[in-house]
């Protein structure tokens, strides 16, 4: 394992840069501001007048269409959604000057080949392991989110140390940059949203409020149980482990979890999970997720909003109407 921080990084690999940030969602804001604080010279690429252009300029940034904003750049950050990577690279490909480093967030794109950056360009990887407002939030705090660095590609020799002053940038020294490949990345993020952190968990919760309310018990009483309890154990799992966890609950509460735990999440669950790391692995999700895309995501679509429409989501809303504060952050 090679884990670096600040000490780590070469600040002279992006003097005079010019970054390009394809895209202003979640990631790309946190990445243009916080490479802005840090006294880099920014461009965001989005599209002329729509609600990311508006915004980046409200933002204080730099704003240019795509084309523009990658000319004579020394990075650009493709950090607009995974499937319309492709597309992007396909069109701004000749206008990206030799030597420059294309940087991902996510290696979807390389590790599955959908896009083959020229020979002549640097291909790296900066994935910072929380959202965009975590990000933004955090360097603003003057912490940092932990990040994952792989160079694909190095044809300048300066890839790593470009890609470790990137991470500097955006706070991510300050947590620690663990250095991995686009493959294990890749895989290892998609198996965790799928099977853990948005499928397994989201699942679980519920299931588990629809065995409480099915069982005849009030639903609101099972929402709070089963739902906003969660971000306790939460807040304790990311702080401490599992070990603080423990800490913190009851007796009672923890004999529950090691004599009826491993009954719910069992060999059974276990044995679905390495199923789904396979279909990660043989790039059978990624053909999958590809083809939907390109068949319009009607199933995506209905499939989303049979996951919304649900007693829990309304149950939820009304309780959660009662708390605004719970909003303050994200807003």
């Amino acid at each position: 394992m090679r884990l670096y921080s600040q000490k780590d990084v070469d600040r002279k690999a992006l003097k005079g840069a010019r970054i390009a940030i394809l895209g202003y969602g979640s990631q790309g804001r946190a990445h243009a501001l916080n490479l802005k604080d840090s006294g880099c010279d920014v461009v965001v690429g989005v599209r002329k007048g729509g609600a990311s252009w508006k915004k980046a300029r409200k933002d204080g940034l730099e704003v240019a269409e795509p084309p523009l904003a990658v000319a004579g750049a020394d990075v650009i950050a493709m950090l607009v959604p995974d499937l319309a990577q492709k597309g992007l690279y396909q069109s701004l490909r000749k206008s990206l000057k030799s030597g420059a480093a294309l940087l991902f967030a996510h290696g979807f794109n390389i590790h599955f080949r959908q896009i083959k950056p020229r020979p002549d360009l640097d291909v790296v990887l900066i994935a910072p392991k929380g959202p965009g407002d975590l990000v933004r939030r955090q360097y603003s705090q003057g912490r940092g989110v932990p990040c994952l660095l792989a160079v694909a590609q190095d044809a300048s020799g300066r890839a790593h140390a470009r890609a470790l002053a990137y991470a500097h940038g955006i706070g991510g020294t300050r947590g620690g940059v663990l250095e991995t490949t686009f493959a294990e990345e890749t895989e290892t993020d998609l198996f965790g949203e799928q099977a853990v952190l948005c499928g397994g968990a989201t699942e679980l919760v519920v299931k588990g409020f629809e065995t409480l309310v099915e069982a005849g018990y009030q639903p609101e009483v099972a929402y709070y149980e089963c739902l906003h309890e969660l971000k306790l154990i939460v807040d304790l799992l990311h702080e401490g482990g599992l070990a603080k966890m423990h800490q913190f609950i009851s007796e009672t509460a923890k004999y529950g979890d090691l004599t009826r735990g491993p009954r719910i999440v069992n060999e059974r669950v276990k044995n679905e999970m390495r199923k789904v790391l396979k279909e990660v692995q043989s790039g059978k999700f990624a053909r999958q997720w590809i083809r939907e895309n390109a068949a319009g995501r009607a199933n995506y679509q209905r499939l989303l909003d049979q996951d919304v429409d649900r007693q829990i989501e309304k149950v939820g809303a009304a309780l959660r109407a009662r708390m605004p504060w719970l909003n303050e952050k994200r807003a």
